[in-house]
C-alpha cells in the first residue's frame, strides 16, 4: 500500500494520498487550505490518478481546497450528508478564531460536480481499495472515519488496518466539540461504541500532528483511559484539538 501525507495550510491539517501502489489510481484524503500543490506533487511524482477525494468532516481546515482537487482530477467528492452543507458554507462550523485568519481575503466556496454521501457501516470501493466508514460524531454532526486493510509484502502485516481518523482521534487527545454541530456527550459515545473496540494494532492517522494507533491511546490518552475507567456518562475530559 501507498500512503503520503503531508500537512497542509495555516491549521497543518494533515492531507493524504492512498493508493494500492505507485502508477495507481489514487483517493485523496482531506485537502486543506493550499493542498491542491502538495496533491499535485505526490500525484506527478508516482504517476498517480486521483478518482475520488475522502473528506472526514466538513471544517474548512480539512475541505478547503476539495473542490479544486476534485475538479482537476474529474474525481467524485465523498461526505457524510450531516456535513455536506459545510462545502459551499463553511463558515457555519468556523470558530472565531479561525474566521479572524480569513479577514480581508476573498473566498469564495462552492460543491465539486460530483458529491457522493457516507453512509455509517458501509464499506466504498475505490481506487483498488475497501474503505469502511465509521459515522463518529461529536466534533461535527457529520464526522467519519476510513479503515482499509493494510497489505504489507508476501502477507506478513503486523497492522491489521489504517484508520483516517480526522479530528476523532489523536496522539494523547481527541476532538474538540465547541464549535457549531459540536457536542461532548456526543464525542463521548462516539469515542465508546467507535474507537474502543477497535483492535489495538490499527494504526491511527488523524486529522493534525503525529501518527499514532489504537493500542498505544487505550493505554495512554488521558480521555479513553477515562471512558474505560467511568464509562460516557462519567467522563469529563477537556478537548483541546482540531480547527
Amino acid at each position: 500500500m501507498f500512503i503520503a501525507g503531508f500537512p497542509a495550510g495555516s491549521w497543518g491539517t494533515n492531507c493524504y494520498v492512498v493508493a494500492t501502489g505507485t502508477g495507481a489510481e489514487c483517493v485523496v484524503v482531506d485537502p486543506g487550505q493550499n493542498a491542491t500543490a502538495g496533491v499535485e506533487q505526490v500525484v506527478r511524482e508516482n504517476n498517480l490518478k486521483p478518482v475520488a477525494v475522502l473528506l472526514t468532516h466538513g471544517h474548512i481546515d480539512h475541505m478547503w481546497s476539495v473542490t479544486p482537487v476534485a475538479g482537476a482530477y474529474d474525481a467524485t467528492a465523498y461526505i457524510h450528508p450531516r456535513d455536506r452543507h459545510l462545502l459551499a458554507d463553511p463558515m457555519a462550523g468556523i470558530s472565531r478564531e479561525s474566521a479572524a485568519m480569513l479577514l480581508g481575503g476573498t473566498h469564495e466556496f462552492v460543491e465539486p460536480d460530483r458529491v457522493e454521501e457516507l453512509a455509517d457501516l458501509t464499506t466504498i470501493e475505490l481506487a483498488g481499495l475497501e474503505f469502511v466508514v465509521d459515522h463518529t460524531p461529536g466534533h461535527t454532526e457529520g464526522s467519519v472515519t476510513f479503515r482499509t486493510p493494510y497489505g504489507a509484502a508476501g502477507g506478513q502485516a503486523e497492522i491489521s488496518e489504517v484508520m483516517f481518523a480526522g479530528d476523532l482521534l489523536f496522539a494523547g487527545s481527541i476532538g474538540r466539540t465547541d464549535l457549531p454541530g459540536g457536542d461532548h456527550p456526543t464525542m463521548l459515545r462516539t469515542l465508546t461504541s467507535k474507537v474502543l473496540p477497535l483492535a489495538d494494532d490499527i494504526v491511527v492517522l488523524p486529522g493534525h500532528g503525529e501518527q499514532t494507533s489504537i493500542g498505544r491511546e487505550r493505554a495512554t490518552n488521558p480521555y479513553l483511559l477515562e471512558l474505560i475507567e467511568t464509562g460516557p456518562d462519567g467522563a469529563t475530559g477537556r478537548v483541546t484539538r482540531g480547527l
